[in-house]
């Protein structure tokens, strides 16, 4: 049984020199944690994969101890419950999580009674569990969805089932677990919000684990824990960590406005909040300060010294008798509503060219239909009309091992796509299945593996490697069957800078050589950042294509397709910069220089 000190509030956490090690890892995952969470504080944890963040959290549900039998050492407390002894189910009434894959939590078939589960493993009395159950279903706005299906929710409201799933038992204190990797930029806000809504008027103690840190910063914390290899480098409030070296020495993305404020010569201290744009009262000599700096980005950009980072290459067409490499015409979908009746339309009259050799990031809300485009393009979702052609060959009379050899849909999670133990059998899988000779198999995979940087760990075995290698291997897969037009799903979702800027750079690499890429992305700073265009859709349709500068910092745009302005817009109209996109252009560009610099950029 857990010990039960007398007079402790049920929403404190404490840590005493916690260490934590797993029986399969040679050495401690944590070692010499202190800190205290205080009732009703939030945190957020940051750091690189593989820090010690979902370690310490897992510390905290009692996860380390009962799913991964892993050994804590310390001292540890949540209110008056020790999770390195207490029983799982005692543990679940003091801390509640909620996991970054909300789907992976429901286990019933309707809202109201995935809510219900933890009240009914208690044995809850009816009349007081329908109580509870509208309750929580109030608290995070979902009550008109409790006899909806939850697989059938948008990413939002999925997420808010989920939080209410652990509401209902009335928990002290909520872990989020990467709240905002697979949300729109608007449903990240939403959720950011309704996070502080607990907190703030229900007294709730938050842990939020995230890599999107000014996203969540949106509605503030009350400090910032830093991880590094499994030790806590900084704990501190966002203005001390933001003002301070800690985010540049262990790889944490500051927020965009204080990258460009910084970017030109504008300090920002600690006591000047810059943690929160509003509040930072830039004097009028620093705004003239931060036109000069982005007229002079300008001025050099127009003498030809810019930096691109995604040029079209040599073969990119300037003629009208080289085929686009994508061209989509008045495309519609339609599928069944089973829950309804009715037809919905998922594409409705979709026009797009992609020019061979681009890269395009494709943006929009959770159901906007970018996968149904990615999928139509792929021949996985078949057309009502329209046409759709690949590299001016219409795929209506294709097979879908036909398109495969040109075009390649690459998931977010690439273990939904690998079969086999060993890399190199993976990337030969496609080959053999067509019957390809030995010879000329084992040259294609070996060619395929050095243009993904991934030729040294051809016989390792693939759960061996990281996220990144593991996308690496199924690109290499596509590529190896002659595929030159890649369909990336989220590509950097739930992974720290350095991982991201790796990744991205390899794809970078890849568009410059001649592969063509379309990103679905939520990730507006990887719009910014890799793609010289984008289009945004919203109910199946397309409402912008132009640069992603000039759609995050249209309002208008950003409103219709559930999009967030980058913050940088805020910051262009504190300092009179018209328009907007200027100073995006400048920070981004400025950052590439950064990288380029440093030799991260090839």
């Amino acid at each position: 049984m857990s010990s039960k000190p007398a007079g402790v509030h049920p929403g404190e956490i404490v840590f005493e020199n916690v260490g934590v090690h797993y029986r399969t890892q040679k050495h401690p995952s944590l070692e010499n944690i202190t800190f205290t969470v205080s009732p009703g504080e939030k945190a957020v944890i940051v750091g690189a994969s593989g820090s010690g963040k979902s370690t310490l959290i897992h510390a905290v549900n009692s996860l380390a101890r009962h799913r991964y039998e892993a050994r804590i050492t310390g001292s540890l407390r949540v209110g008056q419950t020790n999770p390195a002894t207490a029983e799982l189910t005692e543990v679940s009434r003091a801390v509640g999580t909620v996991l970054q894959n909300s789907d992976s939590q429901f286990v019933a078939p309707t809202v109201a009674e995935d809510i219900a589960f933890a009240l009914e493993n208690r044995e809850v009395p009816t009349d007081e569990m329908e109580e509870k159950i509208h309750r929580a279903a109030r608290r995070v706005h979902v009550e008109e969805l409790l006899d909806a299906s939850p697989h059938g929710l948008s990413g939002g409201q999925k997420q808010r089932v989920a939080i209410a799933g652990v509401l209902a038992d009335d928990v002290p204190t909520l872990i989020f677990d990467e709240p905002l990797a697979n949300l729109d930029p608007a449903s990240g806000l939403g959720t950011v919000e309704l996070i502080d809504e607990l907190n703030r008027d229900c007294g709730t103690t938050v842990l939020i684990v995230e890599h999107r840190l000014e996203e969540v910063l949106h509605r503030g914390v009350d400090r910032i824990i830093v991880m590094d290899a499994g030790k806590i480098v900084a704990n501190g409030t966002p203005a001390r960590i933001l003002s301070s070296r800690v985010p540049d020495e262990v790889g944490i993305r500051r927020p965009l406005y204080l990258t460009a404020l910084q970017a030109a010569g504008i300090s920002v201290g600690e006591e000047r909040h810059p943690e929160d744009l509003s509040r930072i009262d830039l004097t009028d000599e620093e705004k003239q300060t931060m036109r000069n700096w982005v007229h002079a980005s300008e001025q050099q950009k127009a003498r030809g010294e810019t930096l691109k980072i995604s040029e079209m290459p040599e073969t990119s067409p300037s003629s009208p008798t080289e085929p686009d490499a994508v061209s989509v015409s008045g495309a519609v979908v339609e599928y069944r509503d089973y829950g309804s009746e009715r037809t919905v339309r998922a594409l409705d009259g979709v026009d797009l060219r992609v020019r061979r050799g681009e890269l395009l990031a494709v943006l929009g809300t959770n159901g906007a239909g970018k996968s149904t485009l990615a999928g139509a393009v792929c021949g996985f979702e078949k057309t009502v009309s329209g046409t759709i052609k690949i590299q001016g060959a219409d795929i209506s009379g294709m097979t879908l091992a036909q398109i495969g050899k040109r075009v390649a849909f690459v998931l977010q999670n690439p273990m939904n796509m690998i079969s086999q133990p060993r890399v190199e059998d993976e990337v030969a899988l496609g080959l053999r299945a067509r019957a390809v000779p030995g010879d000329e198999v084992r040259s294609r995979v070996r060619k395929a593996l050095q243009t993904c940087g991934i030729a040294p760990f051809a016989k390792w075995p693939v759960s061996a490697l990281s996220h990144g290698q593991k996308k690496r291997v199924t690109i290499a897969s596509a590529l190896v069957l002659g595929a030159d037009i890649l369909i990336l799903d989220e590509p950097t979702a739930g992974q720290d800078l350095r991982h991201y800027t790796e990744f991205m750079e390899f794809i970078r690499e890849l568009n410059q050589s001649g592969t063509t890429v379309l990103l679905i992305t939520h990730d507006m700073h990887l719009a910014l950042e890799y793609a010289p265009r984008a289009v945004v859709l919203s109910r199946g349709k397309v409402i912008a294509d132009a640069s992603p500068a000039q759609i995050l910092t249209d309002p208008q745009i950003c409103a219709r397709g559930s999009l967030v302005p980058t913050s940088l817009h805020d910051l262009a109209r504190m300092c009179g910069i018209s328009p907007a996109a200027k100073l995006v252009d400048a920070v981004i560009e400025n950052q590439r220089r950064a990288r380029a610099e440093h030799g991260e950029v090839a």
